[in-house]
């Protein structure tokens, strides 16, 4: 059976694919289609769904510019919440019946005779399309532990991304491995339901209160017949938010007033002086993410929830032990570890120009103009791609910044495949590594905003403003006909060939 041809195929239904699919109708492009290997749309928010899950954006920011909505039931909606939303978006805009649910990608080829992609499912599906957008996400593919004994573990093992639909954490002793975002939303929820419950932390977390109020009838109502209102107190978060960028980017100095803020959060919270000496973290704020939770410490005062700072050095049939040489007895072990943020690309096999695979090119770090475009690979975007992630503000706006670039993209190749140019590409990197050096992010901690070569591959060091500049038009520049292009591309930007640029 020959494969279906599509204008474009976007991969992913959370809020990259939703957005993008969505625009492509509004701007009269239908001959599109989406793959989704879940069964329903949702991404992230469909996948994560651990107890106290949600959102640390304000919802009315965390949702779309074009599809306001005004019965969020508090300030920070949960994952449920967001996720009905996403469901909605897809059936109010009429995209669900272009989605492919179950369409688990794994291999994409470019074919430089034909000038298109050829695609094929897990299932043995195929497609093929001239322009091919990847928004699949970076938080959704678990990170599991490298320790010894793990599979011998005799009870129930659960990961915050991989959590059942009925858990057996009431009455158990319960161990939690980590303390990042997820782990901090979960421990307060699960603290209550345990018999006893024991958290292994590597790195304490700077945590601050989350303001989270309730919305009343009264506010959903006035959003729903005056959408302007709502609109006006977006803005007002929106800037609010974006005013904290300089302590990220530019001024890592301002953090210290934050830092003193946290300080005294943690102390009225937790009164024990030897706990609160092992939360207390020893790093810059902001060089990790930053944790809103106005219930995580306190959860340290009750008398059935222990800290663990000593490393683990193996895992028994009914125990974690320690290098302290402590055995701690547990029956369920909850593995709070995050994500593995390349994995969502690693798991499909993409080929581009001369059969070269997007793995290679990314093997010395994740290589992109804008975040968007990868040289080498003709007609590719990626949503929410490497250095488009925030530490400040919604990602949601940078999605939809992104969204508009790769619109005009591919309508500038409708003439014929175009490929981002190497020069592009290597001008873009030594201004991320540039830039990145100065950041709260480079202050010397390890996070997952790092690669593995110490670069920051994940956030854009700068303001959403400056982003939203640089994407506002497509520079013809960076791009080169395939029939055009070199025979041997230029070797990739290495970091210590890293310049000086100028911040936006």
């Amino acid at each position: 059976m020959a494969p279906t041809h599509h204008r474009v195929v976007i991969v992913g239904t959370g809020f990259s694919g939703l957005g993008m699919a969505i625009r492509l109708a509004q701007r009269g492009e239908h001959d599109y289609v989406v793959l989704e290997k879940a069964d329903d749309v949702g991404g992230t928010w469909r996948d994560n769904r651990y107890p106290g899950c949600a959102c640390d954006v304000p919802s009315r920011l965390y949702s779309f510019s074009f599809a306001q909505f005004p019965s969020w039931s508090r300030d920070f909606a949960t994952a449920p919440e967001i996720w009905a939303y996403l469901r909605d978006v897809a059936d109010r805009y009429a995209v669900r019946d272009r989605i492919e649910f179950g369409a688990d990608l794994r291999t994409a080829e470019f074919d430089e005779r034909a000038g298109r992609w050829t695609l094929t499912a897990a299932d043995g599906r195929q497609w093929t399309c001239d322009a091919l957008v990847l928004g699949v996400g970076a938080l959704h593919e678990p990170k599991l532990p490298d320790i010894e004994g793990l599979p011998s573990f005799e009870g129930e093992v659960m990961h915050t991304a991989q959590w059942p639909e009925q858990d057996e954490l009431d009455g158990r002793r319960v161990a939690v491995v980590g303390t990042g975002a997820s782990a901090v939303q979960l421990i307060p929820e699960v603290a209550p339901r345990a018999a006893h419950t024991t958290v292994f932390q590597r790195t304490p977390a700077w945590t601050m209160t989350k303001q989270d109020k309730e919305w009343s009838p009264k506010r959903q109502r006035l959003f729903a017949r005056w959408p302007a209102v709502q609109r006006l107190v977006r803005w007002r978060t929106y800037w609010a938010l974006e005013a904290r960028a300089p302590m990220f980017v530019r001024l890592p100095v301002l953090a210290g007033l934050v830092q003193r803020m946290a300080l005294r959060e943690l102390a009225r919270a937790v009164p024990d002086p030897q706990t609160r000496a092992r939360l207390t973290p020893h790093y810059t704020i902001g060089c990790k993410r930053i944790l809103l939770s106005s219930d995580y410490w306190p959860t340290f005062a009750r008398a059935d929830v222990s800290l663990v700072t000593d490393p683990i050095t193996r895992v028994e049939p009914r125990a974690v032990i320690t290098a302290d040489g402590t055995r701690h007895d547990v029956d369920v072990l909850v593995l709070g570890t995050g994500f593995d943020v390349s994995g969502s690309t690693d798991r499909i096999d993409i080929r581009g120009l001369d059969g070269g695979t997007l793995r290679e090119a990314w093997s010395d770090g994740m290589h992109t103009n804008l975040g968007i475009t990868v040289a080498g690979f003709p007609e590719l975007y990626l949503l929410l791609g490497p250095n488009t992630g925030l530490g400040h503000n919604s990602v949601v706006t940078m999605i939809e910044f992104a969204t508009d670039y790769v619109l005009q993209a591919i309508d500038k190749g409708r003439g014929g495949a175009r490929v981002a140019t190497r020069q592009a590409q290597d001008a873009f990197t030594r201004e991320m590594l540039s830039r990145s050096k100065h950041t709260v992010w480079a202050t010397g901690c390890r996070s997952w905003y790092l690669d593995r070569f110490g670069n920051n591959t994940s956030l854009w060091p700068g303001s959403t403003i400056g982003y939203w500049w640089r994407t506002r038009r497509v520079n013809p520049s960076h791009f080169a006909s395939v029939d055009s292009r070199p025979s041997k591309p230029s070797r990739s930007i290495r970091p210590e060939e890293s310049v000086d640029a100028q911040a936006v």
